[in-house]
């Protein structure tokens, strides 16, 4: 079978054109009708070791890969980073020669650091997958995302999409911005100025600081995460006052299309970027992502395996 996607690794949005991009979205389709049968498993990974190796907690993402790979046959392991090696001064150079030595076929990482995982796949001889890198790329989250919105609005093209919150340090936001925008979608960033990043028009969004204008008419409002472990300002003056002008509650949202639907890559801050109510509320699809979560991962995994050698 010829591969709709036809590289080694997933490193990372961009660079993917719209078809690869399509041929993911519609494999998941596929794998979401295996994840709600009764009999779960595939044979597509038999005989596959799939190594989950997280330099930064994620029960959420790790978990989903995890399930992704079992549902496909493949021998699934979990890294404890924290307990190994690597956090006795271990760089990431000898942890890639050790998992070399292990021959895995495919790596799923994530890392605090930007280029991390790029710099390991350049170092072992599996696929790798990136599973979110600082604040730079997390790609699987953007595929899931956009499977959410085309299964709900039935396409992206000409779609305004606008993502609130703390752009500044969201890997998210990137991978999202690169791959709606490839799709054809209208892209707009909403935030205060502090958590905009510099320039940020240049990825081909619009920006805007009040949730009023940045809401207008907008089909899809996602809301990210206010990531404060990654601060080291105040970037805010207080959660309270955050929310007052930029958590999402129902005046802010009756500015978006009465069929707008509302997104969040989780873990969600309650009542600091997003009123329970509307978390919760018959416009939310915030559950149905994690969902589209594990047939994303499960697509991914699937179309790396199609590339790998068979000797």
């Amino acid at each position: 079978m010829t591969s709709g996607f036809a590289h080694k690794h997933l490193l990372g949005i961009e660079g993917l054109s719209q078809q690869e991009i399509t041929h993911l979205l519609d494999l998941a389709e596929s794998a979401i009708d295996v994840s709600r049968q009764i009999e779960k498993k595939k044979a597509t990974l038999r005989g596959r070791t799939q190594i989950n190796l997280f330099f930064e907690a994620s029960t959420r993402t790790q978990s989903s890969f995890e399930l992704a790979g079992k549902r496909l046959g493949a021998d699934v392991m979990n890294m404890a980073v924290a307990a190994s090696s690597v956090s006795k001064g271990e760089t990431l150079i000898d942890t890639a020669m050790t998992l070399n030595a292990m021959r895995p076929d495919l790596l799923v990482v994530r890392h605090h650091a930007a280029g991390a995982v790029a710099l390991l796949a350049q170092k072992v001889e599996c696929s790798v997958i990136n599973a979110g890198d600082g604040a730079h790329e997390h790609p699987t989250q953007a595929l899931l995302d956009a499977l959410t919105i085309r299964r709900h609005k039935g396409r992206l093209q000409g779609l305004t999409v606008a993502i609130c919150g703390d752009v500044l340090h969201s890997r998210v936001a990137r991978s999202n911005i690169l791959l709606l925008g490839a799709m054809g979608a209208k892209i707009r960033v909403v935030a205060p100025s502090t958590l905009l990043p510099r320039a940020v028009e240049r990825l081909g969004v619009t920006a805007f600081t009040t949730m009023k204008e940045g809401l207008a008419d907008a089909d899809v409002v996602m809301m990210l995460r206010l990531q404060r472990e990654r601060m080291h300002a105040a970037y805010v003056p207080s959660v309270r006052e955050y929310f007052r002008f930029f958590g999402l509650d129902q005046e802010k949202l009756s500015r978006a299309r009465p069929d707008a639907i509302v997104m969040h890559p989780g873990p969600m801050n309650r009542g600091v970027e997003i009123d329970p109510m509307i978390a919760d509320g018959v416009q939310s699809v915030i559950r149905e992502q994690v969902e589209m979560g594990v047939a994303v991962r499960m697509a991914v995994l699937e179309a790396l395996s199609r590339n790998l050698p068979n000797a």
